[in-house]
């Protein structure tokens, strides 16, 4: 199975750390000259968890996106969303012709708010049968250190979700399969947003025991807002790729998203929050693209439309979570 990754984050290099223990060659298209050279001398990332070793006799690194999305039938994507319709300019229908597009980024792509499988349906005709998305409950900070970690591989072709899931299971992955692709993306989106309204309250000074109601309450809200974007029988919301995913990245020490809304909820402005933070929390841009989409189905997220005047509309934290905490169940 050839594979190329594209991107090269933190999550992009666990990827790529996974991708080298199960496959021969691997192609990896990285933006960024600094990173490709420290690869090449240092076998890992010098911007973006440093300390994870590469196998980089089977990496073929190269910055020419058409080049790299050439030399494999198996493309995954593990490009923030802020920047993932930007990264695929110049390419057309034809560079997506019989590949398989697999999805690892985490957030709506803001420049048409769909999940990643509807904008490159849209935009390069990618049939959702030739489409897959990988999900946790997973930080790469501990896939680096070889920690035991599940991953959720999601496709509507059972046989193509196998395929993957297969292709990333070692020593230290363990793997299952789904045929929620929407709802394990919207997941990936949604739970941002609660991670980072967790780490809001750790910042405003509440404790363990309130935050554990605002965990329960956004998974509620994520199911409430499932069930009306992309309804499916026999979802169960408490399964790793949803219930999972949420608790790793509300609790977890190295999610990005909830030290972000520590940092707002600390007293930090929006704009000295991501100078601090010099990675991407996606949950700000997954609070707005869900704010939008809800005019539409107007699910009943309070906690996400919290985080959204918090974030866009220069509300009071406080007074924000005040308020939510006479309404929790």
């Amino acid at each position: 199975m050839k594979i190329a990754i594209f991107g090269s984050g933190s999550w992009a290099t666990a990827i790529v750390k996974i991708a080298t223990e199960t496959h021969q060659e691997v192609y990896w298209w990285v933006r960024e000259k600094e990173i490709v050279d420290g690869l090449k001398k240092h076998n890992h990332n010098p911007l973006y968890l440093s300390q994870c070793e590469l196998n980089t006799s089977k990496i073929k690194i190269s910055n020419d996106i058409k080049k790299v999305i050439s030399k494999a039938d198996n493309l995954l994507f593990v490009i923030p969303s802020a920047f993932f319709a930007r990264s695929l300019e110049g390419l057309s229908a034809e560079d997506f012709n019989n590949k398989n597009v697999i999805s690892a980024t985490k957030g709506i792509v803001p420049e048409t708010n769909q999940i990643v499988a509807e904008f490159m349906r849209d935009k390069f005709d990618v049939s959702y049968a030739n489409q897959a998305v990988i999900s946790g409950p997973s930080h790469a900070e501990e896939i680096a250190k070889e920690n035991l970690t599940y991953l959720t591989v999601g496709s509507h072709n059972s046989l193509l979700a196998k395929h993957i899931a297969d292709s990333f299971q070692c020593r230290y992955v363990k793997t299952t399969i789904s045929n929620d692709i929407e709802g394990i993306e919207y997941v990936g989106i949604m739970k941002n947003i609660y991670a980072l309204s967790v780490g809001i309250c750790k910042g405003l000074g509440f404790g363990d025991n309130f935050i554990s109601v605002v965990v329960s309450n956004g998974l509620q809200e994520m199911e409430n807002f499932l069930s009306l974007c992309s309804p499916l029988d026999g979802r169960n919301i408490n399964n790793l790729a949803y219930l999972g995913d949420l608790l790793v990245t509300c609790y977890s020490q190295h999610s990005r998203n909830r030290t972000f809304g520590q940092m707002i909820g600390f007293g930090y402005s929006v704009n000295s929050a991501q100078l601090e933070m010099k990675m991407v929390a996606e949950g700000y841009y997954a609070a707005k693209c869900i704010h939008d989409l809800n005019k539409k189905y107007k699910a009943e997220i309070p906690i996400a439309d919290a985080v959204y005047r918090i974030l866009y509309k220069a509300s009071s934290a406080k007074k924000e979570f005040d308020l939510l905490s006479e309404n929790f169940q």
